[in-house]
């Protein structure tokens, strides 16, 4: 993925979930050669994302449960001892015993905290991998949608590069479209031993630093299907 494609990305691909990809009007008038892209609109609008959200809560049921039940706990453990704690401060604010309290409250909610990530941690590593996969088609559905249009500048309105620009000018549907075809899914599950894309970088940085060989790090399959 080349830094424009990291650029656009950076605006997030939540923000742009909830944006709708607005429709160029058939008849406007329009510079040509010119296009705005929104590409976290098309990585959380593509087909591949869409499936892989509406799969990962079946797939991953297991660890979701797992970790509801033991955050239900965790909140269970800790109410009592806030509740004392709320009590004892009303009786006396400068009771010494209030510090002891709430240290033990804190060092349950951190705890609990790192034990949720654990058993949430298959569940992000899957949100990773499918992001991962999207973002790798990315340049190819640019490039494909700009050949196809004739466009030569692509703006980036993420950025805050574009201050307006009319709808005729949006060719976020297009590279949509493009990526679609590139990657109608993608795989769900990593596989053994994957680690996101800037994890791996920084395992191959730190081994570069010390002149140690980087263990190789699981790549994408060529053809990705949803499962």
């Amino acid at each position: 993925m080349n830094t424009f494609t990291k650029s656009l990305l950076a605006a997030g691909v939540a923000i742009a979930a909830v944006s709708p990809i607005a429709a160029a009007p058939a008849a406007a008038q329009v510079v040509k050669g010119i296009g705005v892209v929104s590409l976290p609109a098309v990585v959380a609008n593509s087909n591949a994302y869409k499936t892989a959200e509406q799969q990962r809560p079946v797939t991953y049921k297991a660890q979701y449960d797992q970790a509801e039940a033991r955050r239900n706990a965790i909140a269970a453990q800790i109410q009592p001892l806030i509740t004392k704690f709320n009590a004892d401060r009303q009786a006396n604010a400068n009771n010494p015993a209030l510090a002891n309290q709430a240290q033990a409250i804190q060092q349950i909610q951190q705890s609990g905290q790192q034990e949720l990530q654990q058993l949430v941690q298959p569940i992000a590593l899957s949100q990773a991998y499918v992001t991962e996969q999207i973002e790798d088609k990315l340049d190819a559905a640019v490039q494909n949608a700009a050949k196809r249009k004739n466009i030569q500048l692509i703006l980036d309105p993420t950025q805050g590069a574009v201050l307006y620009a009319d709808a005729a000018y949006n060719i976020t549907q297009d590279v949509l479209n493009e990526l679609n075809t590139l990657l109608p899914s993608a795989q769900l599950v990593p596989p053994q031993g994957w680690q996101p894309r800037q994890i791996r970088e920084q395992q191959a940085a730190a081994a570069a630093a010390t002149g140690t060989q980087p263990t190789a790090p699981a790549t994408n399959p060529p053809a990705a299907t949803g499962r």
